[in-house]
Order: structure tokens, then sequence, then C-alpha cells
């Protein structure tokens, strides 16, 4: 079979499954409310935060202009770095391009040949990559599965192991046992890493995300990464951890060594939103405001964050639920296989802080409407 031939048989089977995607372009000034984006504050278009990002750009450039290790480390990266560390309550944190990397580094970093690794099911696609990608022993858990973690944990015949997880999860919107895998951790010498993309900003005392709530930031034994591009409504990724564990980055970490360093303006844009959910707890608290108001809607389980899962019949009628809501003015996220972990389609739901009392009754409406 040729090269093109091949791609037209693949093309085929996703249109039989009713899994073909594509790009769809919006303008600035799209008028359809969005709870379908990951701006869970509404601050990617903060006036501060992009004055912020703005400043930044006319300062340093429109780019790092090389890897962090050559002469891409600029005074912007260091005061985000800074900053994070402190907010989430870390020693040290290290910056990336995107937090598809900074899991990357975390992972394939701190593991080697003679590490087990134990990954939760329902992990995002770029700590899937990344156990994939890390030369030890890796172990799929079912789902948010402590008993399994220790068994696993007991068993190895490895000296050293990782466990991986979320906290609050990017499709079913739940939260992770997190005290209970840290005391599994502890117990088998176990370092745990922990993806707070969707807990930074929606989750703990002022947004600070479930591994501070917890009162595991800080500890040695736990590992940190997130996006910028959430809450923080910029771009890029961090690690944050012991300043032991960022030294090792630093060394022995290929997606953060052979990487252009973070875009000024994101780091900048970053660094200013952190300011401003300090300034302004109740952003937290409207996002959980509009994300409670959105479950009682659709009738499912309040969420541990901002995200909300509606399982759908199959993919063609997830697809018409999105078409019939942006229909009317209501854009929603629309998750399919193989973006789901469980293989059961679903709308996903997510709330923003910046959502009006006006546009939030009008969503409300339309998903009663639309949804059987």
């Amino acid at each position: 079979m040729s090269f093109d031939d091949w791609l037209a048989e693949q093309a085929a089977k996703r249109r039989d499954a009713g899994l073909e995607r594509s790009l769809v372009s919006r303008a600035p000034d799209d008028d359809l409310v969005d709870l379908a984006g990951n701006d869970y504050l509404g601050l990617s278009r903060d006036s501060r935060v992009v004055a912020a990002a703005s400043g930044a750009a006319h300062r340093w450039g429109a780019g790092a202009g090389a890897s962090r290790l050559v002469t891409g480390t600029l005074g912007v990266h260091d005061q985000l770095e800074a900053a994070l560390a402190v907010w989430v309550g870390t020693e040290a944190a290290l910056v990336h391009s995107t937090g598809y990397h900074a899991n990357l580094s975390a992972v394939t970093a701190l593991a080697d040949a003679d590490t087990l690794i134990v990954s939760d099911a329902h992990v995002h696609a770029s700590l899937v990559d990344a156990c994939r990608l890390a030369r030890g022993r890796v172990q799929v858990v079912p789902h948010l599965g402590v008993a399994e973690v220790e068994e696993a944990l007991s068993e190895r015949t490895e000296s050293r192991a990782l466990v991986i997880t979320e906290s609050i999860f990017s499709v079913l919107g739940d939260a992770a046992p997190l005290t209970e895998l840290a005391d599994v951790c502890a117990r088998h010498g176990a370092v745990l890493v922990v993806d707070e993309a969707h807990g930074l900003g929606v989750a703990g005392d002022g947004g600070r995300g479930l591994v501070n709530a917890t009162g595991l930031a800080g500890r040695p034994d736990v590992v940190v990464t997130l996006t910028l591009s959430k809450a923080l409504g910029a771009q890029g990724g961090a690690v944050l951890a012991s300043q032991a564990v960022v030294d090792h980055l630093v060394n022995r970490a290929r997606p953060f060594i052979y990487d252009t360093g973070l875009a000024p303006a994101a780091a900048g844009a970053a660094h200013a939103a952190l300011d401003v959910i300090t300034l302004e707890p109740a952003l937290v608290q409207r996002v959980n405001t509009v994300a409670t108001a959105l479950a009682d809607t659709v009738g499912v389980d309040r969420p541990a964050g901002a995200v909300l899962s509606v399982p759908m019949p199959g993919p063609t009628e997830a697809v018409a639920a999105q078409a019939a809501c942006a229909a009317e003015g209501i854009r929603v996220g629309c998750f399919r296989p193989p973006s789901v972990p469980d293989g059961i389609s679903r709308l996903r739901l997510t709330a923003s802080a910046g959502i009006s009392d006006l546009d939030l009754a009008r969503a409300c409406d339309v998903l009663k409407t639309v949804l059987p």
C-alpha cells in the first residue's frame, strides 16, 4: 500500500467511526459563551496580564533566543520561577515552554532502567508519552486505585519508583486521593509526581492547588508539574520541587535542555496572572460558583475544579449536541476516543470566572434544552 493510500484509508476509518477532527479558527471578537476553553479565571484577556505580556516582549524581545542553558534564561524566567515556588509552597521551580514538556521532563529525567513507574489509567497524554519515553518499567493501575498502587510498589524489584497522577483529572474532572497516595509512596520509598494543570487557580487556598491544600507541597518526595496556559491565561509549563530535583532536571531533562526558553511575553503574563489571583481571591470562588451551577444544570456531580464531564451515547450524538449548543451561542467541548481514557464520548464543560451571570443563565437554559 502506498503512503497516499494509507493516509486515505486512515481518514476513511476516522470518518466511518465518527471520529474525524478538523481545525476551526475563532475570531478575536467571538461572541459565543465559552464553556470549552481552559481560561478558568478569565485572565487571558485581563488588561493587567496583557500589559505584562506586552511589557516583557518589549523588554526582552519576541523570543528567548536560545535554550535555557545557552543564553535563553532571562530575568523574567527567574522572577516567574521564584513566584511560582512561593505561591505553591515548594523550594524551587523550573519553567518550560509547555506543560507537555514539563511532564516529559519530570518523568523521563527522574526514571532510569531501575525505576518502576506506576501510572493512573486516566492521566493526560503528555504523562502517557512521558512514561513511554522513560526507561523504567511502566505499570498502569485502575483510576484512583490506591490499593493497586500499594500492591505494585510492594511487589517491585526495582530500586526506585515513581507514582504518576493528576490532582484534578482533565476529562472526568474528579480529584485524586493525594494524601493516601503520598502515604503509600512514603511507606515504599517512592516519589509522587502530581500534574496540577487543572488544580492550579481553581482548587485549594486561593487557588494554590490540591498539593498545597493537602499539605504535600515542599515535601522532597513530591514533584508538582503544571501549565501556565489554563488558570494563568498564558502559555508554558513548570516543574515545582526541591532544589535538588530542579538541579537534576537542568542537567538531565532533554525536553528542557534542548528546547528554546519560554517566550518572554508568556512568562510575563503568567507572573502578572499570579499577582491578580493573589489580589483577587474572589476569582477562585467565582469559578467554583459557575462550576456548581453548570453541574446542577446538567445533573452531574459537582466537580473538584472547573471541569465537568457529561457522558453521551456515542461520538455522533456528542458532536450533534455540540453543534446544537453552538447554534444557540454556547461553545462546549466534545471529547471522543482516543481523547477519553474510558472510551466514552462526552461533552466537556469548563467553568470560567469570566462568565457573567446573564451568560451563565443563558448557557444553563441552552444545556437544559439540548441535553437528553
